[in-house]
């Protein structure tokens, strides 16, 4: 049976050449009956052939974060994998999102692109677009190609109904007569255009087979049989050259650093030159070489920029000299899209190989920055699109500076797209669409989209925001805020003037962590982690003291949600006694949450590391609930927000350089003694209230908390001396 399907079909789907298990299997033919008719009516309650290939493909992605185990008693276990279970679950793409990307990368390019043909705001002809190369690097279950692959179909279906003409012949040979794609013509662009690499082995089989179904969509019984009797050909393509499995990110190479074979077989090296050699070696043809004869002419035109094009030419020698992970300006992928995992663990053989082999990393790795620095440097041609949906903290992540320098300088970004509301159901993260051009414009206007809802992206209610490319680049790597608009800006600035960084001030440190395997003096035991050894709920002896964790502070009050103390000393795996928790006066923060929350300290609690501890330096002591006031009031809200734009995002943290940076106006000491006027009724109005048990009388504390807070809050407006209109922009009226 399936040796006639392999026949019928081809594809690779039967090949028992390539199989060396199941020829060895014996299967009763009974046991595969019932499989087969456990597929169709009426037994099966689905009806596979009216179920689109992207609903399939998401039933793929789930059974592709599943594995295989046979535990102790010898029984298979189905559990999800180490890195599902990181990232907290499999998420697919949904199809709004597919198609988005597409239209924006391979759609740009075909209706009005100058690659390959270097014809300008022309469409290209199917001829041309057969030399587009298109690759999703992590293709999972191959959502992405097959988004890419139905794009095209619908492209050369509408070019050949507009423009082949009915007395040549060519519209009936390549368009049935119901206005469909003949079957050659789907499997010369699959096998033109559609290139997938995932390092899991079964990814790759479940891309192939969906990328199959596609071509076969529409296809009936009559049509399959009259291919084979007219053309002697099997029906489907092998996908062997286009799909592979491999590790993306990690080249042969590798095999210097003498892994051993267990190592070998888990890290799956991959080198993209050799296995996708018709793109990386493609040549200059001659309908281009126009186009060179038009850039020689212009070079002699600008030959006195000698100068900046030994620049350029110096930053080109650069980027060959890294070994391998560039392949030259003329070979390389026209499209890269995708969903690139993240959170991946790495051993310490990857860690070495990538920290040495991308140079715009920091230590903390993250496969999906690895994935977009790979895809700029190692798979793009010049001038080619890159689209992918990316966890948005690579923007405003403190660490991912390098990241954000090569970037902003070595591509046009054409468009970021950034969700207000989750795009993944159950997915803690948030995402944003970046779309990208292999190329440099520093006079580039970045086109921002702020979704407000939920697939409102297909609709036109969304936000604009226009950036100038040159602005970001001049950041030099630091966080970008992509929501700031011009008059923002100016108020930003504003802010600034005049002012010093807080931390010029106070003595800035994160809490106490307790415990940790193999930290401490003596060393901490799991053991003594798990049973929290230096917790208790109360004061054994002088050596414990009562601590706070962030959920137990607020604007202007300390509200513990039980009593805690914890056995203070070098015993703890990192006691920050530099946070000097015995100083007579100082600030707590909350670390977690995206605004500013701050208390006074005057009873020496130490606190966990979800906490900042200020304290001030001595000569500043004095002004320490002035400072309290700032930090907490609405303009220091909108400054922090507007340097860490994580507002209403699940894993918002107050940072501490965040913290150290925020702009304090050291004014005058009667506008000083103001606003700790106020700082000292809020203290002392929210230790109150927590003893009152009439709601009423709860009421009017409330209202005199907000009037203490709205006075500060003018306070701090004249301070910054900030106009009308500022101030509403502040308070975002």
């Amino acid at each position: 049976m399936f040796q006639d399907a392999d026949e019928k079909f081809n594809s690779g789907l039967f090949d028992l050449e390539k199989d060396k298990i199941s020829r060895n299997i014996k299967v009763d033919n009974k046991i595969i009956k019932n499989i087969i008719n456990d597929l169709y009516p009426p037994i099966s309650p689905y009806e596979f052939s009216i179920i689109s290939v992207e609903i399939l493909g998401s039933a793929y992605e789930q059974f592709l974060g599943k594995t295989i185990t046979i535990d102790k008693a010898h029984r298979a276990k189905i559990e999800e994998k180490p890195e599902v279970r990181k990232a907290g679950g499999v998420y697919y793409t949904p199809q709004y999102i597919v198609d988005y990307i597409v239209k924006n990368t391979v759609g740009k390019l075909i209706e009005n692109s100058p690659s390959p043909s270097g014809r300008a705001g022309v469409g290209l002809t199917p001829k041309e677009v057969s030399k587009i190369k298109i690759v999703d690097p992590a293709c999972g279950s191959g959502s992405f190609l097959i988004g890419a692959y139905q794009y095209l179909l619908n492209w050369h279906t509408n070019y050949y109904s507009k423009n082949n003409k009915p007395s040549k012949g060519t519209k009936t040979d390549l368009l049935t007569p119901s206005g469909r794609l003949c079957t050659s013509e789907k499997k010369r662009i699959l096998l033109n255009n559609i290139y997938g690499v995932d390092i899991d082995v079964n990814a790759v089989e479940v891309t192939k087979l969906s990328l199959l179904l596609k071509c076969l969509e529409g296809e009936t019984t009559f049509s399959i049989e009259n291919q084979l009797r007219l053309f002697k050909e099997r029906v489907l393509p092998t996908l062997e050259n286009n799909i592979k499995s491999g590790n993306s990110l990690i080249d042969t190479d590798i095999y210097d650093s003498q892994l051993d074979f267990g190592e070998e077989k888990k890290i799956k090296p991959f080198n993209w030159q050799k296995a996708f050699p018709e793109v990386f070696n493609r040549l200059i043809e001659n309908n281009e070489t126009d186009d060179l004869k038009a850039l020689a002419k212009k070079a002699k035109e600008h030959a006195k920029k000698a100068m900046e094009y030994a620049t350029e030419l110096e930053e080109i020698i650069n980027i060959v000299s890294e070994p391998i992970t560039y392949y030259g300006k003329l070979g390389g992928f026209d499209v890269v899209i995708g969903n690139p995992p993240y959170g991946a663990n790495f051993n310490e053989d990857e860690k070495k190989y990538i920290l040495s082999k991308y140079h715009f990393q920091n230590y903390q790795l993250d496969s999906y920055l690895i994935f977009l620095e790979k895809s700029i440097k190692g798979l793009l041609k010049t001038g080619s699109k890159l689209g992918m949906i990316i966890p948005n903290p690579w923007l405003t992540n403190l660490l991912q500076k390098n990241i954000r320098k090569f970037v902003f300088e070595n591509t046009i970004v054409d468009e970021i797209v950034h969700f207000k509301k989750p795009v993944f159901e159950q997915a803690t993260v948030d995402t944003e669409i970046v779309l990208l051009t292999k190329n440099q414009n520093k006079n580039n206007q970045i086109n921002i989209v702020v979704v407000e809802k939920d697939k409102s992206l297909l609709l036109d209610n969304h936000i604009n925001i226009k950036h100038k490319q040159k602005e970001w680049i001049t950041e030099n790597g630091n966080a970008i805020n992509i929501f700031l608009s011009e008059t923002d800006k100016i108020l930003f600035n504003k802010i600034l003037k005049n002012t010093k960084p807080l931390e010029e001030y106070f003595s800035i440190n994160v809490g106490i962590k307790p415990y940790q395997v193999g930290k401490g003096k003596p060393k901490q035991t799991r053991a003594d982690v798990d049973n929290r050894v230096f917790d208790s709920d109360k004061p054994e002896n002088d050596l414990y003291r009562k601590y706070l964790r962030g959920s137990d502070i607020h604007q202007y009050s300390t509200i513990p949600l039980k009593e805690r103390y914890l056995k203070f000393g070098e015993w703890l795996a990192e006691p920050r006694l530099s946070a000097n928790f015995d100083a007579e006066i100082k600030i707590f923060m909350r670390q977690t949450g995206d605004s500013l929350i701050g208390t006074l300290d005057t009873k020496q609690f130490l606190c966990l590391n979800n906490m900042h501890v200020l304290v001030p330096k001595d000569e500043f002591s004095r002004q320490c609930k002035y400072f309290l006031g700032i930090i907490n009031s609405k303009l220091m809200n909108w400054y922090y927000q507007t340097i860490n734009p994580e507002k209403g995002e699940a894993l918002a943290e107050v940072k501490k350089s965040n913290v150290a940076k925020l702009p304090m106006l050291y004014s005058s000491e009667q506008k000083q003694l103001e606003i700790i006027k106020f700082v000292d009724k809020l203290l002392q109005l929210n230790e109150e209230i927590q003893t009152i048990k009439l709601q009423s009388k709860i009421e009017q504390f409330k209202q005199h908390i907000e009037h203490c807070e709205d006075s500060i809050n003018k306070k701090v407006y004249e301070i910054y001396e900030l106009t009308k209109e500022e101030i509403e922009i502040v308070e975002g009226k």
